[in-house]
């Protein structure tokens, strides 16, 4: 008869530690068990009362869900830049930053607001670093994220049509809370490409 990691019956011959261990990778339960390995390794554990060291576990578990989420979330955003954060950002340079509004905007709220956000600047001033390190934070918040240069964008968009499949194209971007258009305007667009615009604008 075939099992699966699931059902495989707990064999008596493994002891108590182990058959937890077992559990837990059955489970999925990744980064529990390796808070439990690392306590079998130490004897931190035996100072924690039994309701603290179950948090504990927890704890670990519930940050490397979390941890896991936002390399998820970076992965599917596509960003241009792999290291962009707004903590590196420098404002010494002369392009005219401001500190405190760039932490505004680190806040998220025009996100959660529901307002667009234009960044304007010279070329090779950092624009696209900027809407990169901000995008990370919606990440690290748990935000769906999609970096994208708008002519490539459009033009994905104008094969789906051909295709037929433009409203599942347009849904897709719908469910996504930040929606990044690098490049924007840098090319002009057509009669259908200023539609499809139009029409990721409204539904956001």
């Amino acid at each position: 008869m075939e099992t699966n990691n699931k059902t495989t019956p707990i064999t008596a011959e493994k002891d108590r530690n182990s058959i937890s261990l077992d559990l837990m990778h059955r489970m999925r339960l990744h980064g529990m068990s390796a808070a439990f390995s690392e306590s079998l390794q130490a004897t931190f554990a035996e100072t924690m009362t039994p309701d603290s060291f179950l948090n504990w576990l927890l704890s670990r578990e519930w940050d490397y869900r979390a941890a896991r989420n936002i390399e998820r979330l970076v992965k599917n955003a596509n960003f241009r830049y792999d290291d962009a954060s707004v903590a590196q950002i420098d404002y010494n340079l002369p392009r005219g930053l401001d500190r405190n509004q760039m932490e505004r905007l680190a806040s998220l709220d025009f996100i959660r607001k529901g307002e667009n956000l234009f960044i304007t600047g010279c070329s090779g001033t950092g624009k696209s670093y900027l809407a990169t390190a901000l995008g990370y934070e919606a990440c690290k918040a748990g935000m769906r994220v999609l970096y994208a240069n708008a002519s490539k964008l459009m033009g994905t968009l104008k094969i789906a049509k051909n295709k037929g499949t433009i409203e599942t194209e347009l849904k897709k971007l719908e469910k996504t809370q930040l929606l990044i258009l690098d490049d924007l305007f840098l090319v002009p667009l057509d009669a259908k490409e200023r539609a499809h615009l139009t029409e990721i604008i409204e539904d956001r």
